[in-house]
Formats: structure tokens, sequence, C-alpha cells
């Protein structure tokens, strides 16, 4: 990704959830404006559907929509034990603040300016209201820390809060993501983030580490290489001591065993793709 263009993974994130409400049934997620958007590359989606139905698309596709899902029900579970506040980091295309039910939530989208800049131009051009308690929040996790971002948009971190980040933490550097970490366990009891992250090399047998090299391979020709691979040990270690109480890390069995049980259409999980943490502080 450039300072001027949008994310490559943000773009192909949503062109996932558009299929997944095209071609999956029963769906996993329901996102009705996941399609809308799209604007006109909607319709140039629908005409590939077919080439976007690989076996290795539906692999992706599905942690896409059982992530998108898992985000969804964490924050409904957080805002009965009284979430007032709702972070989507790298939000992307994500559209949960333009289709929610929940007015006095208050949404924060982070993410980079350029993404930012072309979802609102999307939004714009295709109907789509922002309502007023959403947020935009343009920032670089690299080069400005979330705190600081979050508090000069009017985030109050005296209220219990939600967090998303979903298909981010591969691409950023260990002390970003730790530190991003320990200030979301800084937050009052009750707060929490659910996000997904990938598993180092050295972890995987040898077809799960064939899968990962064609992954890495396609983003870092798009430009936005991996650069964070993590063991789940040690990642627990570093939640613990950010503050985190309770953590639960699934990997592909047990997503595709909540999510995906019963299929007949291929859809699940790869071996090895990554792990899902919910962590509350």
């Amino acid at each position: 990704m450039t300072s001027a263009a949008p994310s490559f993974t943000a773009q192909r994130v949503a062109m996932h959830r558009a299929v997944h409400q095209l071609l999956d049934h029963p769906r996993v997620f329901e996102d009705p404006l996941a399609i809308a958007i799209l604007g006109e590359e909607a319709a140039r989606l629908k005409s590939q559907l077919d080439r976007l139905d690989t076996a290795g698309a539906r692999h992706i596709r599905a942690l896409v929509a059982a992530r998108s899902r898992c985000a969804e029900d964490e924050l409904t579970a957080g805002i009965a034990r009284g979430a007032a506040q709702y972070v989507i980091l790298g939000a992307g295309l994500d559209t949960y603040a333009y289709r929610s039910a929940h007015s006095q939530l208050r949404v924060f989208e982070v993410d980079h300016p350029a993404t930012q800049s072309w979802k609102r131009t999307r939004l714009e051009s295709e109907g789509i209201a922002i309502p007023s308690s959403l947020t935009f929040v343009p920032t670089d996790f690299e080069e400005q820390s979330l705190s600081a971002a979050l508090q000069s948009s009017g985030f109050q971190r005296d209220k219990v809060t939600l967090f998303s980040w979903l298909g981010v933490t591969p691409y950023l550097t260990a002390a970003s993501v730790i530190a991003t970490l320990a200030f979301i366990g800084s937050l009052p009891a009750g707060s929490g983030v659910l996000f997904d992250y990938a598993i180092e090399r050295s972890s995987l047998d040898s077809e799960q580490q064939m899968a990962m090299d064609a992954l890495a391979s396609r983003v870092a020709k798009a430009g936005e290489p991996f650069r964070l691979f993590l063991k789940p040990h040690a990642l627990e270690r570093m939640l613990k001591a950010a503050g985190f109480r309770d953590i639960e890390d699934l990997g592909p069995a047990e997503i595709d065993g909540r999510y995906f049980a019963d299929r007949v259409d291929g859809l699940k999980v790869a071996a090895g793709l990554a792990h899902l943490v919910n962590a509350r502080v």
C-alpha cells in the first residue's frame, strides 16, 4: 500500500465478504451491505464467481467470514456486559457501523488515511449514510500510537470498549502489536479484543508451510508483506503481561468446529492459515 492508494488486502477482504453473501448457504456471516459497498466492482465480481470459488479461495473466504462473525458475536456479548465503545482497527470496508441497531454504541473506525479516504468515497457514491455514532480515525499503526490517535478523536478511556483487529497483525512489527495490546489491556474490566494472527512458520508442517508461503507471496507482490509470525504460547504470555485475564485461542480445527461443521460445500479454514484470539481484560 502506498500513501495515496488503498490497501490491497482491504480490497480483497471486502471481495471475500461479498462473495460469501453470493455463494455460500447457509451463510456464516450476514452482511447486507457487503455487495453494495463494492459499487461498480460488484458487477465484475458477479461475473467472475466461478474463478473466485477455488478451494484456496474458499479457505480464505471461510476465515474472513468466521472472524467477522466471531467479532460481532463478541461485540453483542460485550454490549450486554456494558460496552459503550467499539473500535474497528484496520476497518477497511467493514460495514458494521452502517447497519448497527445499537445507536448508543460509539464506533471508531481506525485505518490508514488512504484506505479511509477510499472508503468514504465508496460510501458517498453508494448513498450509504454515515451514522452520527461513528468517528473516523485516520492513522498509521507504525507512525502513531493507538492511544494518541483515539484520544484525539473523542475516545473515552474510562468506558468498557471492544476492539476488532482483523487481518492486520501479520503486517505490523512486534513492537506496534505489543503497544496496541498494552493499551487495550489498560482499559476497564470487561473490555477486550478479537484478532487473528499468523503462525510462526517453524510451527507448521510442510503442507501448511506451502499454503502459508503461497499466501505470503501474493501479499508481498502487492506491496504488503507479512512481517510478524507468532507462536500461541508466546502470544498467551504477551497477552497476560498486557493485562488480559480470559484468553481464547482458536486454531483452524476449532474455528471449523464452531462455524463450518457438517457443511458439504468445502467451506472451511485451511490448517495453518491463521489463529483467532478473543482476549478480555
